[in-house]
């Protein structure tokens, strides 16, 4: 009796063969993993292959895949080794548990000039210090979508952090995007950039502005919230894959149907708000001064903070 064929790519299913495989790749189910939740007929409409030899290659992948179980404390032990920078204020460090996190997407929203991307420049310097000092000893890849990326408010803010400013500069790996996609091919090929320059922390400012302004009406919804799903998939996926820091900031509206409190709402609906690890709300006060709401958490309680936007980066 022949021995079978061990499953690990596509093409290894039996009834799958080079074309099939090419038009699974290319509805995007790319993984051995998709096609073992995929329902028999489903799978037959979609390549043109019987339902009984749909069936039986769900089957084999379904075999081929495997789910890996850990213990709480295990969970717990990883994340004892989680990595966290400093925003330069303890008390918005306090109100999201120290720092922003590894291994987890925070999402900043709020009105033009609240400090969201302030706040990234800080974040890009400090990423930058030993672990010690709030840092995480890395570099940093900064996706600029709005062409707000300003290196004298770098060097502003590393300077006052006593670093070489041309130094922190050259840290910073600047991609300025135009359109949603070379902001969506900028991150799917971040491995490589990731490895090679030590990459702790990646900054998206902003994550949403792009995707506004090309998928334009209700028509355009649906597509527009499927890019952007799998958009930020892959930013997590990257953060657990290398344990780095995602920084997004995001895009408001207010919404009419509020009648009462504040009707700011952020833009990407459920897909970015049930992606977004940790979700602060930034909103100016008088003069340099903006508040902070803690918004979502999984490990802390809900909250404000006041902080300042100076000349020398984000402070007390």
């Amino acid at each position: 009796m022949a021995k079978e064929k061990a499953v690990r790519e596509i093409e290894d299913l039996p009834g799958i063969g080079e074309a099939t495989a090419e038009k699974l790749r290319n509805a995007g189910i790319d993984s051995l993993d998709k096609i073992a939740v995929y329902a028999p007929h489903d799978l037959s409409d979609l390549v043109g292959i019987n339902v009984e030899a749909a069936k039986k290659a769900i089957i084999a992948a379904q075999e081929a895949t495997t789910i890996e179980y850990s213990t709480g404390s295990e969970v717990n032990e990883i994340r004892k080794e989680l990595g966290k920078i400093s925003t330069n204020s303890k008390s918005l460090d306090e109100l999201i548990g120290g720092g922003i996190e590894t291994n987890a997407i925070t999402e900043v929203y709020g009105k033009f000039a609240s400090g969201k991307t302030q706040l990234g420049f800080q974040l890009s310097v400090n990423a930058q210090l030993p672990k010690d000092k709030g840092g995480l000893d890395g570099n940093v890849l900064f996706i600029d979508t709005e062409g707000t990326f300003r290196p004298e408010r770098i060097e502003a803010i590393a300077l006052n952090k006593e670093l070489d400013p041309e130094k922190t500069l050259g840290n910073i790996y600047v991609v300025r995007a135009i359109t949603t996609d070379q902001q969506v091919l900028t991150v799917e090929r971040a491995d490589k950039l990731i490895t090679e320059k030590n990459i702790k922390l990646i900054v998206v400012d902003s994550l949403t502005a792009l995707f506004r302004s090309e998928f334009v009406g209700r028509g355009a919804l649906g597509e527009r919230q499927q890019k952007l799903n799998s958009h930020i998939h892959r930013l997590q996926q990257l953060s657990d894959k290398f344990n780095i820091a995602i920084y997004v900031t995001n895009q408001v509206m207010d919404n009419p149907g509020i009648l009462f409190g504040d009707p700011t709402t952020p833009i990407g609906g459920n897909v970015l708000a049930h992606a977004a690890t940790t979700r602060l709300y930034f909103r100016k006060s008088k003069e340099d001064k903006r508040i902070v709401r803690l918004v979502d958490s999984p490990s802390m309680p809900d909250g404000e903070c006041v902080i300042k936007v100076t000349p020398n980066g984000i402070s007390d």
